[in-house]
């Protein structure tokens, strides 16, 4: 191969790999920059904050109430990926390994869930809530939620399911474990890569959604989350952008903390089944 072309190659492929990563970080690194810009709220914004300061957090917190936003979000989001998980864990695992009536009928139903905008469920599951009492709760909010997550869920854990070899559980029948030593030592650890993933749908679009938490909290001020929070940033006639960005900033944060947490799991796990005894 020609040396030439070979350099040139690989600075082209160093130089979009830049563009990329510009085009990606670029919106990151304007909204923190902002958060930090002391004359961002005036409209002074630039690329370089010519000035630092923390007094957009200090309002959020102190005048827009964020903390209690933050805390009625983790709350909803951990309890929303929790039984999400284990009701989508359990239900791919019915439908993957046993063999009952209507089955083929079930897997149709979750596909054709996936397939329904969810601008649709709103108003069926604003009635449903308020059916069940619990409108301006964070309750029916995580009811929802995990109601929005399952059909997701169950389809992907399905697929991982139906992919570990039936032979490995029943060699760890042969050699005396019971279902439970079984699912917790083979089909677990194989099948985890999708149940993170799955975890990861269910806290993205339990920490970040707005229509659905706006629709069933209404006027109930104190149960917002952090979503419906940054809102009350946005004005009528001008925004308070220092303050948005500051919001904004931590809003990430816990997403960020929450997929590198849970990262590692992705990788791993795809194989451990097999060597655990």
């Amino acid at each position: 191969m020609n040396p030439k072309k070979s350099v040139l190659s690989r600075v082209g492929v160093g130089v979009g790999v830049v563009v990329v990563l510009a085009f990606t970080l670029f919106p990151a690194y304007w909204m923190v920059s902002s958060a930090f810009d002391a004359n961002a709220s005036s409209g002074g914004r630039s690329f370089i904050p010519e000035a630092f300061t923390l007094d957009h957090f200090a309002f959020v917190f102190n005048e827009g109430g964020f903390g209690t936003y933050l805390r009625n979000s983790a709350i909803v989001a951990l309890v929303t990926v929790l039984v999400s998980a284990l009701v989508c864990l359990l239900a791919a695992v019915a439908v993957a390994r046993f063999k009952f009536r209507f089955r083929t009928m079930i897997l149709m139903m979750i596909l054709v869930v996936q397939m329904v905008p969810l601008e649709a469920l709103v108003i069926p599951l604003f009635l449903q809530v308020k059916s069940l009492g619990l409108l301006n709760s964070i309750i029916g909010l995580m009811i929802v939620y995990i109601a929005l997550s399952l059909a997701f869920g169950i389809w992907m854990l399905r697929g991982f399911v139906a992919a570990v070899p039936v032979e490995l559980e029943e060699a760890a029948y042969l050699d005396g474990a019971s279902w439970w030593r079984m699912f917790r030592s083979v089909l677990l650890p194989l099948v985890m890569p999708g149940l993170v993933a799955t975890s990861i749908f269910s806290f993205i679009t339990a920490w970040n959604e707005f229509i659905f938490a706006m629709t069933m909290l209404g006027g109930a001020t104190d149960q917002y989350t952090v979503a419906i929070g940054l809102k009350s940033f946005f004005g009528l006639h001008s925004n308070d952008w220092g303050s948005i960005m500051a919001a904004s900033t931590i809003i990430t944060i816990p997403v960020m903390i929450f997929f590198v947490i849970v990262q590692g799991r992705l990788a791993s796990g795809m194989t451990s089944g097999a060597v655990k005894g």
